[in-house]
């Protein structure tokens, strides 16, 4: 079909093609859009520790041929064990204090309010027993870790590197990284200390010094499962290393951190009173294990000699 316009203008020309028969030819429908993947929110059974029963996937590994610890990971619970206790596998739950550390213990739990409940950065040891998942951003170079509080923490992958001798403290102090075969090493030091900061080892509130030092020992040993060995060292509050064991589960497709902002509708923040509660026979923390009666005036670091 021709169609003749005005002078000056183009003529435009439509041209339609029939099939043997005289019917068009059949429409084929365009292929739907992919979907746009995204995070999907956190259930109450990936916080119980839900855990993996696929096929075994083996361990990515990044450009330079180690593990590759990029992922979404959620946690998983080990059963008779409390969480968010750094003293899971000692003795009745608990940590070997030194006199010293049962000062500061008291001292935490009569006068600091649980830090992350007031929007204050959990740091580390304490992460790494927290019962919320994180994601990490693994380059040869650089580890990343994303927390569910919209913390992050940055670590500098370097054979040559060694700790500072007198560091700056900070929540997640300095820490340097290095590979031991299969196991990317962090050694942390820099810490604030719990008598005078607000920061606490464990979501047991129990504390941390300025002369912690943490080492982790990070593994993939398949696609599915993220391990950590980490050794505390504090013998300010502490009579002796100890060692912290935990495993995560990697994420479902689609899962992954969403925004969140701690201090968004925490309305309660002015009302939460001092300490993490009465240690459970079961190594947990809460107030309802117990009558706990606290201090009206919680007294200030010198009454416990700290």
């Amino acid at each position: 079909m021709l169609a003749r316009t005005a002078p000056g203008l183009a003529i435009v020309v439509v041209v339609f093609v029939f099939s043997v028969g005289g019917a068009p030819p059949a429409q084929v429908p365009p292929a739907p859009a992919p979907a746009t993947q995204t995070p999907s929110e956190l259930t109450i059974n990936d916080l119980r520790g839900r855990p993996y029963s696929g096929p075994r996937v083996e361990t990515p590994r990044g450009l330079d041929g180690k593990p590759d610890l990029t992922g979404y990971w959620r946690p998983l619970r080990e059963a008779g064990k409390p969480g968010g206790n750094l003293g899971k596998d000692e003795t009745n739950f608990a940590l070997p204090f030194s006199d010293l550390g049962r000062r500061a213990l008291l001292y935490s739990q009569n006068h600091t309010v649980d830090p992350e409940a007031v929007c204050i950065l959990g740091g580390i040891p304490r992460h790494n027993g927290s019962g919320l998942p994180f994601e990490i951003l693994h380059t040869p170079k650089r580890l990343a870790t994303i927390y569910f509080y919209n913390t992050h923490r940055w670590v500098t992958i370097d054979e040559n590197r060694q700790p500072p001798t007198s560091p700056e403290p900070h929540y997640f102090g300095t820490a340097v990284a290095r590979w031991e075969d299969e196991a990317l090493v962090i050694e942390t030091v820099g810490l604030r200390d719990s008598s005078r900061d607000k920061i606490w080892l464990d979501e047991n509130g129990n504390p941390t010094s300025d002369e912690t030092r943490v080492t982790e020992r990070w593994t993939r040993p398949d696609f599915h499962h993220l391990t950590l060995q980490m050794t505390v060292t504090d013998l300010k509050y502490y009579t002796r290393p100890f060692t912290f064991t935990r495993t995560w589960v990697h994420g479902d497709p689609g899962q992954g951190l969403t925004e969140y902002a701690c201090n968004e509708n925490n309305i309660d923040a002015a009302h939460i009173g001092p300490g993490a509660g009465a240690i459970g026979p079961d190594g947990n923390r809460g107030y309802g294990y117990q009558d706990l009666e606290l201090p009206k005036d919680p007294p200030g670091p010198e009454k416990y000699g700290l």
